[in-house]
């Protein structure tokens, strides 16, 4: 599953979402009670413990489930029957299922070539999402059938199987019915044995009108009139490989589709709206040339004859691995060929290709601990690059948003169902992400495909553990995998590595030394924890190519580099592949700042170099001001990523000094970044431009609008004007910063214009582009009116969160608004979202901007008044970041004011 389902340009980016992305999937749930997050001595007190909660027993297993569902699509109910194989391994008069918001009419359970026992008792335990089933003598070992008859809620969650609203070409509104079951949802839509261990076969049958397209994982093998009723028809599927209940999927609606077969033979789909195929056809493309990739990467062919990708109206994540039939947003499936943006591009292109690696790690593969997220989110990460070219998105989208965060990789207990969601954070996403592009880096490509090959080979169709990845990939590569990746799988966070350098005659002496990265400063411990470090140095005389590289395995180490001059600079962390952060002397940083000046470096260490500096700001660990110094050095820079992260920091350094009476100053430091690169740019395409110059013209006209800057703002309005009037349209690429810029700097009028071209928007892609711009309107009047335009019946239920974080991420009023807002409206919030990931994300991206301490006190104190049980992590860690945005601001405030004011009086020059 991709959580990052909100902007698809990657300075939006999440989390992770989280979703993310970052497909996180479940966690097997844990005997143990929840580990609590430790809250850096910031004075907050962890939320209270819940009761321990307990996995399903293991007297009673499924083998294959028989289901057949008949969904009513105007009453919003559906009936099943369940028939399905079981094993039981020890004799019980009772089988504990999950189960949740369905009602049992009948169960029985027949032994094999013995009399059917029908159950005598459903004892439903809702807190646990579980049902006992009771009967009146002992089922004895061995094989036997057990018989369920139930009825359900289509329900308006966005979880299990629920109701999706869409609008006919005539303009009728009308429901399909949709699944999404990961982590924990199968059991919204069947009783059934909702752990991912517990796999089973499955053979699927819907009942539909017959003027409806059914679908689910396999293929289709009978279609044949419903006896009971002329108007529907009984869809029959082939029976699935083993598998978990929570890649289980099925979709009732009216779509057309896009066809093609992979060159290894795999029918290939894409479902759209009615009357929109045409938008199927890029991504089409895409799962056409992604899915024989990976085969001949894994060297393990795709197990499915077909492959069906499908664009859900109401969608609560990005996307969802289903095996065989991955659901999507529109917005991450579907582009116009007129009127899609290059980011919109980028953005189908790396989730498509996302999601067909799960196909692999998750689907063939299940992982204990789930370390296969991990891999498979950085494999997908660097194929799509590979066939795209767009791995340095990957370093600003998954590395550096997570490298600010902390916890254990994988190994993260869970005490709930409610909790499972909460685990998929950018920190689970991407620093598992990250670490195994490190591991990947440090075996090299050729023992690391091999490796992978050997694991799935060994563990298709099985479970297996974290141990058992690290073993294959050992075997491998000959290398110590295990050791190396306890240390970053077991302990929560990731290094500092200290250097400093001496020149000694011809040669270079590193003196290397590593302590854990604190967000709250220098670790304070007693027992620092350490880590195995693959680290990778360079010089200015290869930048491209790794001198020397060393595993460093101790505190401190002393490295020579052989044939280094004086003048020669030295960097470490080539291409920013590993994860830690890197501290250098004075002497070492000031050597590598005319390698950003003159492009030397390449783009990826030029990011890397900034990103380290700002977080070693943010810690408290150097003054900002030397951060500021830095990002001047960038005026040659022509990477659009590296520009995504560098604005990504100044929006983030912009909305700490939103608190102060300088905020205009940090504004004309903005103008003054980025106008040499606007000049250069220009509004309009030049020839030879490929889709990251787009991107880059589409950031950079954004960021000067949105400070205000003069031209920029003159030429927005003039475009806006044309654009309104019909007299010149605006490109999908210019739309976002022109929408932005004149929404910022605009009224009443503004507002109305931009509320009337959603309304008139057939595009999901347009009506998000403008949601996601609406909070930058600047009057406290006009800010309310946005937020109760979110809660409308315009805005889709999952878009509603992007609405009120752009609201709270536009203005400080705004953030005030945003989060009195939640506040007086958190019953429909919480009952809309009911405790899935969106809750979280909302309240990250309502609050986390904040740096006063006593919020902190307040948002703490509203949520143990208002419980939100799946956003706990999430509410301890915006405190956590509110006092660390509090602490950096009494810290830095006055030393930027001074340098910004220097600057004015004193302009630098370039």
């Amino acid at each position: 599953m991709w959580l990052a389902a909100a902007a698809p340009s990657l300075a939006r980016r999440l989390l992770f979402l989280g979703p993310p992305p970052p497909p996180l999937l479940l966690l097997l749930l844990s005997r143990s009670s929840r580990r609590r997050r430790r809250l850096h001595s910031l004075g907050l007190a962890a939320m209270p413990e819940k009761r321990p909660f307990e996995r399903l027993p293991a007297d009673v297993s499924p083998i294959n489930y028989s289901l057949c569902l008949k969904p009513d699509l105007l009453d919003f109910t559906f009936e099943g029957k369940l028939e399905a194989a079981a094993q039981v391994r020890q004799a019980t008069n009772q089988i504990v299922m999950n189960c949740a918001d369905i009602d049992i009419i009948t169960a029985s359970y027949a032994p094999e070539g013995d009399e059917e026992i029908h159950a005598t008792g459903f004892n439903y335990q809702n807190e646990d999402e579980k049902v006992t089933l009771s009967f009146p003598s002992t089922l004895q070992t061995g094989t036997g059938t057990l018989k369920i008859d139930f009825v359900g809620e289509l329900n308006d969650k966005m979880k299990g199987f629920y109701r999706s609203k869409y609008t006919t070409p005539s303009g009728e509104v009308r429901y399909a019915a949709v699944t999404q079951f990961e982590a924990t949802d199968a059991r919204r839509a069947f009783p059934c044995w909702d752990e991912p261990a517990i796999k089973a076969t499955f053979d699927i049958s819907l009942v539909v009108p017959k003027d409806r397209v059914a679908l689910s994982n396999m293929n289709v093998i009978d279609r044949k009139p419903y006896p009971d009723d002329e108007n529907l028809v009984e869809v029959k599927f082939a029976r699935t490989p083993v598998m978990s209940t929570y890649l289980v999927a099925f979709v009732v609606g009216e779509y057309d589709f896009v066809e093609t077969r992979s060159k290894d033979g795999v029918c290939v789909r894409v479902y759209t709206p009615v009357g929109k195929a045409e938008q199927g056809k890029f991504a089409l493309e895409v799962a056409a040339k992604t899915l024989p990739f990976y085969k001949d990467y894994f060297n393990v062919p795709y197990p499915l004859p077909k492959i069906d990708l499908i664009a859900i109206a109401d969608f609560a994540a990005g996307a969802m691995e289903n095996w065989g039939l991955v659901t999507y947003r529109e917005t991450a499936l579907l582009i116009d060929p007129k009127n899609s943006c290059s980011s919109s591009r980028q953005w189908v292109a790396l989730v498509v290709g996302h999601e067909l690696a799960h196909q692999w790690f998750g689907n063939l593969v299940t992982m204990v601990f789930n370390i296969f997220k991990l891999a498979q989110s950085w494999l997908t990460a660097a194929s799509s690059s590979w066939v795209y070219v767009i791995l340095l998105p990957y370093i600003t989208g998954y590395l550096l948003p997570v490298i600010t965060l902390n916890h254990t990789v994988c190994q993260v207990s869970v005490g709930h169902p409610s909790e499972v969601d909460e685990i998929f954070d950018a920190i689970s996403y991407s620093k598992g992400a990250s670490v195994i592009r490190m591991l990947h880096d440090y075996i090299g490509d050729k023992d690391f495909k091999k490796g992978m090959n050997m694991y799935l080979t060994k563990f298709q169709e099985k479970n297996a553990a974290t141990e058992d990845l690290w073993e294959s990939l050992e075997n491998a590569s000959g290398k110590p995998i295990a050791a190396v990746m306890n240390t970053w799988t077991k302990q929560m966070g990731f290094p500092l590595i200290y250097v400093e350098a001496e020149q000694v005659e011809d040669d270079r002496l590193l003196k290397l030394s590593q302590k854990k990265f604190c967000a709250s400063g220098s670790y304070v411990g007693e027992d620092c924890p350490q880590w195995m470090v693959p680290i990778t140095i360079s010089t200015s005389e290869d930048p491209n190519q790794a001198k020397l590289k060393i595993l460093m395995d101790k505190p401190e180490m002393n490295v020579v580099l052989k044939n280094v001059k004086p003048d020669q600079w030295v960097k470490l962390n080539l291409g920013t592949v590993g994860f830690y952060r890197t501290q250098y002397s004075s002497a070492m940083l000031e050597s590598l700042l005319p390698g950003i000046r003159d492009l030397s470096l390449p783009p990826v260490d030029r990011l890397g170099l900034q990103n380290d500096l700002f977080s070693l700001a943010r810690a408290g660990i150097i003054s900002t001001v030397e951060v500021l110094k830095v990002m001047e050095a960038f005026v040659n820079e022509p990477n659009y990523t590296v520009w995504s992260d560098l604005s990504c920091n100044l929006g983030i350094l912009s909305t700490l000094l939103s608190h102060t009476d300088f905020y205009e100053e940090i504004q004309e430091f903005v103008k003054d970044v980025f106008s040499p690169i606007g000049e250069r740019l220009g509004w309009d395409p030049k020839p030879g431009e490929g889709h990251l110059d787009a991107l880059l013209r589409g950031l950079v006209l954004g960021k000067l609008g949105k400070a205000g800057h003069k031209a920029t703002l003159e030429e927005a309005r003039r475009r806006f004007k044309d654009h309104v009037e019909g007299k010149q349209i605006l490109s999908a690429d210019l739309r976002s910063p022109v929408y932005l810029t004149v929404l910022k700097h605009g009224d009443g009028t503004t507002l109305d214009i931009m509320l009337k071209l959603h309304k008139q928007a057939d595009m999901q892609e347009e009506k998000n582009r403008i949601e996601r711009v609406l909070g930058a309107t600047p009057l406290p009047d006009l800010i309310q009116k946005v937020l109760t335009f979110a809660l409308s019946e315009e805005v889709r239920p999952q878009d509603t969160v992007s609405v009120i974080g752009g609201v709270a991420g536009g203005s400080k009023h705004g953030r005030k608004a945003a989060w009195k807002f939640i506040k007086d409206n958190w019953e429909e919030l919480y009952n809309r979202y009911q405790g899935g990931f969106l809750i979280s994300r909302l309240i990250k991206l309502s609050v986390e901007g904040f740096a006063v301490d006593k919020m902190a006190g307040e948002v703490k104190a509203f949520f143990e008044s208002h419980p939100a049980p799946s956003a706990e992590r999430t509410i301890q860690q915006c405190c956590e970041n509110i006092l660390l945005n509090a602490a950096w601001l009494k810290r830095d405030a006055e030393s930027i004011h001074q340098y910004l004011l220097q600057r004015k009086a004193s302009p630098p020059t370039v």
